[in-house]
């Protein structure tokens, strides 16, 4: 969670634990995701193509947000939040959350190109090639059911393709299992360098933290540009002609602010 930091200073903390009450957005309900997007809590927004729900998880505890894709085969929803430059300062986001099915797609880190009414998973994994989708950059983890091996992939790129030394991503070696939690944290630095850590429930007991592993440092070779601008992202698009379900329980991080002008 991003630490307390008052407005006016050079660092922009946005994110919910998701502790408030959602329910009125429930799937099947009256109210669902509007076609132009949500204001959820924290500075976060919720989009969506082709609608869905969302609600309160409650026989869990920490604060679960539920967030429904629509039925049709590759209906998606994200959270968002920003944009940040990297010029401004480095950029966080972390991450914990899970999937009701593994038939689906996942996306966390941070996207140049993010339509609100229609949007589009930034990087898809099919068989052993990662697509790199919008003329923007990218970096983050892509989890898709549709590879030969499942996993999170750290992976970076722009322009339609793979930049720094992200080939086809880079797996995590991660336990891949529908309703288990995943952690992740990206950081897009100054210089348009990044991390991807990530961790899984698998490591640790009821009791500890998963330990949070770097899976990916990209700092070599053709970087992100430090004055692109970039959405904060965590989403999920279904792989079948069925709803799937993403529950998060914590989306959050910083960014830095613009003193230029």
């Amino acid at each position: 969670m991003p630490q307390a930091i008052s407005i006016g200073s050079g660092i922009i903390p946005f994110g919910s634990d998701f502790t408030g009450i959602f329910n009125g957005h429930g799937p099947g309900d009256s109210g669902v995701i509007a076609a132009d997007g949500e204001n959820l809590e924290g500075g976060v927004g919720l989009i969506a193509v082709n609608e869905g729900g969302y609600a309160s998880t409650i026989d869990e505890t920490g604060g679960i947000l539920a967030i429904t894709t629509d039925t049709a085969q590759n209906d998606n929803a994200f959270l968002v939040a920003g944009v940040f430059s990297p010029r401004d300062g480095k950029i966080v986001l972390r991450t914990r959350f899970k999937y009701s099915n593994v038939d689906c797609a996942i996306f966390v880190g941070f996207s140049e190109t993010l339509a609100i009414g229609t949007p589009v998973m930034p990087a898809e994994f099919d068989t052993v090639t990662m697509t790199y989708n919008g003329e923007g950059g990218i970096v983050g983890f892509n989890y898709s059911v549709s590879g030969t091996t499942d996993d999170f992939r750290a992976c970076m790129g722009n322009a339609g393709a793979a930049i720094s030394d992200s080939s086809n991503g880079i797996r995590a070696s991660a336990t891949v299992t529908a309703d288990r939690w995943i952690q992740t944290e990206v950081i897009l630095n100054e210089d348009g360098s990044a991390e991807c850590w990530l961790a899984d429930c698998s490591q640790a007991n009821a009791l500890l933290m998963p330990k949070l592993r770097l899976v990916k440092r990209f700092d070599t070779g053709t970087l992100l540009t430090p004055t692109d601008v970039f959405h904060a992202c965590l989403g999920i698009e279904n792989r079948s002609a069925n709803a799937r379900t993403l529950e998060v329980d914590y989306f959050a991080g910083s960014g830095g602010r613009d003193w230029r002008y």
